[in-house]
């Protein structure tokens, strides 16, 4: 009997640590905590790095995405208990940089398209191509990161795990059209636009590779070279290596918010999205799981 009530006893207390770890284990939890802590940092870094120039900027951003990375890694493992192969880095080289490619050849495309259609004038400026690259690499450095962590990586695995694949899509997509409806110049259909072209591109990209990497990549080259070619990058004003001119008619321009806001990126985006979708198909049992 000496032994019992300390056994009995220990019984509770694991049984009450279970409970609190099924409580925080549970999908809406991890991913609102989660959210949380990571949107709570980079408040707090992203102000140093607009106000930093040059090669410390780069660093901050750098730190930045790093602090985003182990916050990331926090929630999946000891909140979600999950594994966290979207972030392997056997292949994160390969998978960043095929990122890359996929987001040069997306604006660059998407660019020329409207340029060939006089939508576009650029002017080449006498500005340093240092102080022109290293602002732009550091903007779109922690924007990507950032982003696709919360996005791609907590929101769209929490709900995928809730309710399926095609409904985290969607969703993260809506999400990531209505973040955006507070940036300069946005209207209803530049939130929509950034649904289809960003939400849902992104999203199809993560489903086919798996990998935040690749996503990561693509956000990345996106943004930076918007900002090299000096069109806004979603209602924010860019300063890069060209003066861009709009010329054209809102619907093909996107005007002042960005390429974002122009039929043409949305069109491509999905002409892109949609065979990442089939691809996708044979993914099907490489979602993350519960360890």
């Amino acid at each position: 009997m000496a032994d019992f009530k300390p056994k009995k006893k220990e019984f509770h207390q694991s049984k009450e640590k279970l409970r609190r770890y099924s409580f925080i284990q549970f999908p809406l939890v991890w991913m609102v905590l989660g959210a949380f802590v990571i949107i709570l940092a980079d408040s707090q870094l992203s102000s140093l790095v607009g106000g930093s120039q040059g090669f410390k900027s780069v660093c901050l951003a750098i730190i930045e995405s790093a602090v985003a990375v182990v916050l990331y890694l926090f929630t999946m493992k000891c909140l979600a208990h999950r594994r966290v192969s979207e972030l392997s880095l056997k292949n994160a080289i390969n998978e960043a940089g095929f990122g890359v490619l996929i987001g040069l050849i997306f604006i660059s495309v998407s660019t020329l398209i409207i340029f060939l259609l006089d939508g576009y004038s650029f002017k080449w400026l006498s500005a340093s191509f240092s102080s022109v690259l290293l602002p732009a690499i550091s903007t779109a450095l922690g924007a990507a990161f950032v982003e696709e962590l919360l996005f791609r990586g907590i929101a769209f695995q929490a709900i995928e795990s809730m309710l399926g694949r095609w409904v985290a899509l969607v969703v993260t997509s809506l999400f990531f059209g209505i973040a955006h409806l507070g940036n300069p110049g946005a209207t209803i259909w530049t939130g929509v636009a950034i649904v289809i072209q960003a939400g849902v591109l992104l999203g199809s990209a993560f489903l086919w590779r798996r990998s935040l990497w690749f996503v990561i990549g693509i956000h990345f080259a996106w943004n930076a070279i918007e900002e090299l070619l000096g069109i806004p990058v979603s209602g924010h004003p860019s300063t890069g290596l060209f003066s861009a001119k709009v010329t054209g008619p809102f619907l093909l321009t996107g005007g002042h918010f960005g390429i974002e806001a122009s039929v043409v990126p949305v069109t491509i985006s999905l002409l892109l999205a949609i065979p990442m979708l089939i691809l996708a198909k044979t993914n099907k049992g490489q979602s993350s799981h519960v360890e």
